[in-house]
């Protein structure tokens, strides 16, 4: 079996759970023909009914430029179709130039992101419910690897490691994921109060009632972290995200949030600072709708892919604006923007008073 075919099993079969008869849509780019080709031959064995998207190269750059309102307020009935009424979506990321969309049209992007609002919305309370099975992967790709500053061939192992493709049976390694993290989840969802604290930071956080999730392989892959959401009005304090992240095309480093009464006051980038200054300001922005800790530690650097690095074993995420339903939460916004924080070199968490999470690795779940 190719790893191209092992990728395509583990996404059919562990990540999608896939069943005769289901109704399956994939989206990607023409550059990931090649595991779209074994996703579907994998889900037709299967039995499923398989449809697909396959974007080229500057199709959204050349959408805001050229678009009208009309245009760009439009909803394809068929994409509001597919997320109402199909069983899985598998997204696979494979970029052609991760910064197309740099320098769109700030307005123009701004309201064909509210246009698509209702869609997110149907698209984030049908996984909440797991009605609609969701996977986003990575096919690597030229611009991705230069993103991380690899080779190809590097960047290409790395993913592979990442989601543990090398491993006999990746699946079972998953399980065993998933075993070890639900004491972490368990643990966690017996407590209210969370607070994150580093050299830089110093944050905390209400998750009381709120649902702590095992983030275990089948809503990404990679995966590796849990999550939730936290009571949107309880958090206090200041934190600072030192890794990169590439945000609407947009690369932004070292932010700096300070937070009352769970609403962002003030904020600040290294780089990138009117990006972070645009998207306060839309609504909702300004709430967290996320706070997560990572955990595979075959993610050691940043890519700035947040797939991987919100991922990385020994950082902590949040993530402004829209929550997941699923946790409980209940901001809503155009907006989902994770970022990441390292928590290796003297970090900590505590739990209702506890300390439970040191330099990097958890005292807990052991």
């Amino acid at each position: 079996m190719t790893i191209l075919q092992k990728y395509a099993h583990l996404l059919v079969h562990y990540c999608l759970e896939i069943r005769k008869g289901e109704k399956l849509f994939v989206n990607t780019t023409t550059l990931a023909e090649p595991l779209l080709r074994e996703v579907y031959r994998e889900a037709i064995r299967t039995g499923a009914h398989v449809e697909y998207q396959m974007t080229f190269r500057e199709q959204h750059k050349i959408f805001i430029e050229e678009a009208c309102d009309d245009q760009l307020d439009y909803i394809q009935p068929s994409m509001k179709e597919m997320m109402e009424t199909f069983d899985a979506y598998l997204v696979i990321r494979a970029p052609f130039n991760l910064r197309e969309d740099q320098n769109n049209n700030p307005e123009k992007s701004s309201r064909r992101q509210k246009s698509l609002h209702l869609i997110n919305q149907i698209y984030t309370e049908r996984i909440a419910d797991r009605s609609l099975k969701r996977c986003l992967c990575q096919y690597p790709t030229q611009a991705a690897a230069q993103e991380a500053e690899m080779s190809l061939d590097e960047y290409e192992k790395f993913v592979y490691e990442a989601c543990n493709l090398y491993q006999d049976n990746p699946s079972e390694s998953w399980i065993k994921v998933r075993e070890s993290q639900q004491a972490i989840v368990d643990y966690l969802n017996k407590c209210n109060i969370v607070r994150y604290n580093n050299a830089h930071s110093d944050v905390s956080f209400s998750v009381k009632n709120r649902i702590w999730i095992n983030s275990d392989g089948r809503s990404n892959m990679p995966s590796g972290e849990v999550f939730t959401g936290p009571v949107e009005d309880s958090v206090n304090g200041y934190i600072y995200f030192d890794y990169p992240s590439v945000y609407m095309g947009t690369e932004v480093t070292g932010i700096h949030l300070e937070i009352e009464a769970g609403q962002i006051v003030r904020w600040s980038a290294e780089k990138g600072g009117e990006l972070l200054d645009r998207i306060m300001h839309i609504d909702g922005a300004r709430f967290f709708g996320e706070v997560a800790i990572g955990t595979n530690y075959n993610i050691q650097r940043t890519t700035k892919n947040i797939l991987f690095d919100e991922k990385i074993g020994g950082s902590v995420h949040m993530a402004v604006g829209q929550s997941y339903k699923q946790t409980g939460g209940v901001n809503n916004s155009p907006v989902h923007w994770d970022m990441i924080a390292n928590m290796k070199n003297g970090g900590q968490i505590w739990a209702d008073g506890e300390l439970i999470y040191q330099d990097g690795q958890f005292l807990i779940g052991k």
